[in-house]
């Protein structure tokens, strides 16, 4: 189950500019420059989530969890600086792909923006 998840993640990640992969505490971690906007969670420390932690604006984390705390938790760590832990199981690619997005927006350098934003008007 969770190999499907990893590969959702990835395929999602990897469609950002200047994206890179590599394992950070023993799991993937996805960068945008030397910056991680996301890092794969495999019941990580046996915490029980197969999940992916990402930034999330300020203010949106509790939000998140308060309004679905099915698919959204505080996680251990980054969880203090306003990061959202997304279970996998509990959320669909396209609200995978909106967070992620958000994510990579948050930590990308505007020049990297600057070619997503271009990317996507070219795809549409």
């Amino acid at each position: 189950m969770s190999k499907k998840h990893l590969k959702r993640v990835q395929r999602i990640c990897h469609a950002f500019p200047e994206t890179t992969e590599r394992l950070s505490h023993g799991e993937p971690t996805f960068f945008v420059g030397k910056k991680v906007f996301a890092a794969f969670s495999n019941n990580h420390h046996n915490d029980g989530h197969i999940a992916v932690v990402a930034p999330a604006p300020p203010g949106v984390q509790s939000m998140l969890i308060e309004e679905s705390p099915e698919k959204f938790y505080k996680p251990p760590y980054v969880g203090g600086a306003g990061w959202i832990g997304i279970e996998l199981e509990h959320v669909s690619d396209e609200e995978l792909a909106f967070h992620l997005r958000q994510a990579w927006l948050l930590i990308a350098p505007k020049k990297m923006q600057t070619l997503l934003e271009r990317a996507e008007k070219e795809s549409v």
